[in-house]
């Protein structure tokens, strides 16, 4: 999301004594430089439609978001989603996921004590799988996703929008009933740090109940971490981001290419790991290889030993 830096190339003999510069010359560099900083704001101004600003859309996530979305959809061929997409009958496509460009999780800060958020309290050596958001115009898939991860004896986490899963009380039960955590992703996904003490509060209250939040974007500062804290909760984060959420040519990364980023993540990313994956993307389609994969090279993933409560225990029963 960066803008497109201005390249000063020093040139041959920068060191020599420099020569007076004729009056009409440096005029005509004078107006050229202004000329071309010109273009370069008006460039950088361009490509800042999709960055998440303060103000909300009507939808609850951060301005310029929806356009990001719209032009996501656009290029895969899909029609605009229906605000009534709440239970599902008109579903939002996944070209959503384009907006997850954005702020890198923040370091753990020291009111968090020795609670390492990018491990979310994973103190066992094994790998936690995550799953985010929502799985839009297919509620179940979830569901589908857990009873297959069940049936391997293998616990993940889902950390599910609200605004979405209050309309399906019977997911979050069964999915904690399988024996996978579930977490708050707040209500309807807006970037906390963009918002004001109360706007923070009422999303993180009115997200799923428990005691463990990814906030979206994986961004919250002291501010955040503390609101949520006062609220029961702590901040849960990721190692390995797998980058299914990006889109190439118009279309959501492939699963050879979400396999990879896991497989070619580092050791120290892996140990005690949580890998960050989404309900909307190819990441249920990557899990077989991204499994076999960390089997092969000697990693093992959370155990699902039966039913959980709403409450994640600390340290993390991996």
């Amino acid at each position: 999301m960066s803008g497109f830096p201005g390249v000063l190339r020093p040139g041959r003999g920068r060191h020599r004594r420099r020569r007076r510069t004729p009056l009409q010359a440096a005029a005509a560099v004078t107006v050229l430089a202004a000329c071309s900083a010109f273009v370069v704001i008006a460039v950088e101004d361009d490509h800042q439609d999709c960055r998440p600003q303060a103000k909300a859309d009507g939808r609850g996530r951060p301005q310029g978001e929806g356009q990001c979305e719209e032009r996501a959809q656009q290029a895969n061929g899909a029609p605009r989603p229906s605000p009534e997409s709440h239970d599902g009958s008109a579903a939002r496509h996944p070209g959503a996921a384009v907006t997850h460009m954005a702020p890198a999780p923040a370091p753990p800060t020291e009111s968090e004590g020795g609670w390492d958020r990018e491990r979310c309290g994973n103190t066992s050596g094994r790998v936690l799988l995550t799953f985010d958001d929502w799985s839009y115009g297919d509620p179940e898939r979830a569901v589908r996703i857990g009873a297959q991860l069940q049936s391997q004896g293998i616990r993940a986490a889902f950390f599910l929008i609200n605004e979405y899963a209050t309309h399906y009380p019977q997911i979050i039960a069964t999915l904690r009933q399988q024996g996978h955590w579930v977490g708050n992703h707040t209500w309807s996904h807006r970037q906390l740090t963009k918002l004001t003490d109360q706007e923070v509060q009422d999303e993180i209250h009115g997200g799923v109940a428990g005691n463990m939040l990814r906030p979206p974007y994986g961004d919250a500062g002291a501010r955040e971490t503390e609101i949520a804290a006062n609220l029961g909760f702590k901040v849960c984060n990721w190692t390995i981001d797998t980058l299914d959420w990006q889109t190439v040519q118009g279309s959501l990364r492939s699963a050879d290419a979400i396999r990879a980023t896991v497989r070619e993540a580092t050791a120290e990313e892996k140990r005690n790991g949580v890998i960050l994956g989404h309900l909307f993307s190819h990441f249920e389609e990557a899990l077989p290889g991204i499994i076999s994969d960390l089997h092969e090279q000697g990693y093992q993933l959370c155990r699902d030993t039966g039913a959980v409560g709403d409450q994640v225990p600390y340290p993390l029963p991996c």
